[in-house]
């Protein structure tokens, strides 16, 4: 049955059904889990790709990268 089809037939129902009817599908989602985000799954995810055995760049060598990038960049 489509969404519209089961809207139509709800219509039809009485009040106090379909308020049963409400409370029935509140509980049912009360009873699901809800999935966190997918943005923050994705990032979860993508934590372990940035471990690395090396040691993070000095503020030097950070300097250096920035100004090489520059200028391959810009000359």
């Amino acid at each position: 049955m489509l969404l519209q089809e089961l809207k139509e037939q709800v219509l039809k129902l009485p009040p106090s059904d379909r308020l049963a009817l409400v409370s029935a599908i509140i509980e049912s989602l009360q009873d699901t889990p809800i999935s966190e985000p997918e943005r923050s799954s994705a990032i979860r995810r993508m934590r372990g790709l940035l471990k690395t055995d090396q040691p993070a760049p000095t503020d030097e060598e950070v300097a250096a990268m920035l100004e090489e990038w520059r200028v391959n960049k810009y000359l």
